[in-house]
């Protein structure tokens, strides 16, 4: 199968080249030249696979050419080494939980899967390939443990100073070995821009051979449609319509769930919850896609103000919003609303949700109220609430307590870059480090 760019400016690429390109020199993002369907007898069959089942059957269909079966088995087996489970906590609502990963979020799917891909097509080339990743929170932490101790690749994490949480900053600072972290004096759209650019500078692909580790490359994207194919499996009533909402900020993950019903999956809709950052529920509100910088919210890893992937939405659905419409609403909350739905969710349920999976309640809440209660809803639960401590405990009557994995990382010294948000900077900086 063949990737070609969203821009439309250069000719289709390997799923290898696409991966170790990571953007196309046109700006574009890749995509899939066709998006592979999956069976009725498939799906039918579902709820008898494993994750690891069908995390292979998919992948296999999307790199068939460039990955040999036993070879792409390995990988799985390696990267999808953890469980999703589908939690009920009331009729019609169950929170599918992607935080059980090394690194307790739904980050690890995508960086487990992209660094051993990465190093499989890396294995054989003389120079190191270097992995620059911008990160609002968990992106980071994920690819920095992902990628670590790799052989010949080099990460690069940005991430904007004071904007993540004490846990997720000492997660992605603490790793060492062939992961950097940049603290920038911005925000995440500032780390995003910074990154973008340095494809775009043919002075940095002349002396550096560079990736990106974001949702803006394609191997990102491809195991997030995994877990949406388990999570349906794990459903009770599928005779109900089943509807998936996914607390969203670059949008990475809801596409995902979109090439899932394009591949077959039996779901009925989307809703794509976001906090005040809201580009994306005024651009179906309006039909005017209007990027704004983003603002600082409990649900940090969501604090997007120009989420890359509404290009590959909008190339999915040929630029029609009224057909965008019909398959995702979106609509945005505030950090009261947040707080309020956390403590909520443990008072009548007993169940601990972090900042984001409180987002997509809220999404569900409102779907289920004002479009049909009578639907089978799935929300996305992207990390575990100990990520988010602070805010968590300030709303709750409990205490959330650390697991082993983040009480070992607040134990370690931060070690970090500071860097102004100012691209030459930047430059001069992995210039001066990599090449």
């Amino acid at each position: 199968m063949l990737y070609y760019s969203t821009a439309g400016k250069v000719e289709p690429v390997s799923f290898k080249e696409a991966v170790l390109a990571g953007l196309p020199i046109d700006n574009g993002l890749f995509m899939p030249e066709n998006i592979p369907t999956l069976s009725k007898d498939y799906i039918d069959t579902i709820r008898s696979k494993s994750l690891k089942e069908i995390s292979f059957d998919i992948s296999s269909l999307y790199l068939n050419d460039d990955i040999s079966q036993s070879d792409l088995d390995r990988i799985i087996s390696d990267a999808i080494n953890f469980e999703a489970p589908l939690v009920s906590i009331d009729k019609g609502i169950g929170i599918l939980e992607l935080f059980h990963g090394p690194t307790l979020a739904f980050k690890d799917f995508g960086a487990r899967f992209m660094s051993r891909v990465m190093g499989y097509f890396n294995k054989d080339e003389d120079s190191r390939l270097l992995i620059l990743v911008a990160t609002s929170g968990d992106t980071g932490s994920a690819v920095a443990s992902g990628f670590y101790g790799i052989d010949g690749i080099d990460v690069a994490v940005l991430y904007p100073s004071g904007k993540v949480s004490a846990v997720q900053e000492q997660q992605l600072t603490t790793v060492g070995g062939n992961v950097t972290a940049f603290e920038v004096a911005g925000t995440f759209d500032d780390c995003q821009a910074l990154v973008k650019s340095s494809f775009l500078d043919s002075d940095v692909s002349k002396k550096l051979r560079i990736s990106s580790a974001n949702s803006i490359n394609i191997s990102r994207l491809i195991p997030q449609i995994f877990y949406y194919f388990y999570g349906y499996s794990q459903t009770d009533n599928r005779s109900k319509d089943v509807v998936f909402s996914v607390p969203s900020g670059n949008f990475g993950n809801v596409t995902a769930g979109l090439f899932a019903k394009r591949m077959g999956l039996p779901v009925r809709c989307f809703i794509s919850s976001t906090n005040i950052n809201d580009t994306f529920p005024e651009y179906l509100r309006t039909g005017s896609y209007s990027p704004k910088p983003s603002i600082q919210t409990l649900s940090n890893a969501m604090d997007v103000g120009d989420p890359s992937n509404v290009r590959r939405i909008n190339d999915m659905y040929g630029n029609n919003i009224d057909r965008i419409s019909k398959d995702l609403f979106s609509w945005p909350y505030n950090d009261q609303l947040t707080s309020d739905t956390i403590r909520y969710i443990y008072n009548r349920y007993d169940y601990i949700a972090d900042p984001h999976t409180a987002v997509g309640l809220l999404g569900l809440n409102t779907y289920l109220k004002k479009i049909d209660s009578d639907a089978q809803g799935v929300c996305l639960s992207t990390a575990h609430p100990a990520k988010f401590i602070d805010t968590v405990n300030g709303c709750i009557d409990t205490e959330v307590a650390l697991p082993p994995a983040l009480s070992d990382a607040m134990t370690k010294d931060k070690k970090a870059i500071k860097i102004e948000n100012n691209y030459k900077v930047f430059k001069d900086n992995i210039l001066d480090r990599y090449s």
